[in-house]
């Protein structure tokens, strides 16, 4: 995983790991690895590791069981909206980043619809 400078690397791994649950890479019910062996994987500090693991736990994506680990929630309106906290995210940025080029939101929306059309199925 490349971490960039300019943002904390326990948001990062946040990140990371919100992506691998709403794309399914992490199912609901499953086991994450061990905090150190994500440690290790992910070539950071435990420390680090664990106050992104807190923080989700907190945020109940994750579900500590003690002496077990740490789960993927199984409540699927938590992942739904976890899902649609990060797209409203990415639109919010992207949204921002456009208007800064002075585009109206009948262009940003004309522009979205063009590179779709242009971009066939490639995802």
């Amino acid at each position: 995983m490349q971490f960039d400078d300019k943002v904390p690397i326990y948001y990062q791994i946040k990140n990371y790991l919100y992506h691998r649950i709403v794309a399914g890479d992490l199912q609901p019910g499953e086991k994450l690895p061990a905090v150190r062996q994500l440690a290790v994987d992910l070539t950071v500090n435990v420390n680090t590791v664990q106050r992104a693991l807190s923080e989700m736990i907190h945020e109940e994506i994750l579900v500590s069981k003690r002496g077990r680990g740490n789960f993927v929630t199984e409540e699927p309106a938590k992942i739904a909206a976890l899902k649609q906290r990060l797209i409203t995210a990415y639109i919010q940025e992207l949204y921002t980043q456009l208007h800064a080029l002075k585009l109206s939101d009948r262009d940003i929306v004309t522009e979205i619809q063009h590179y779709i059309q242009t971009r066939g199925d490639q995802a």
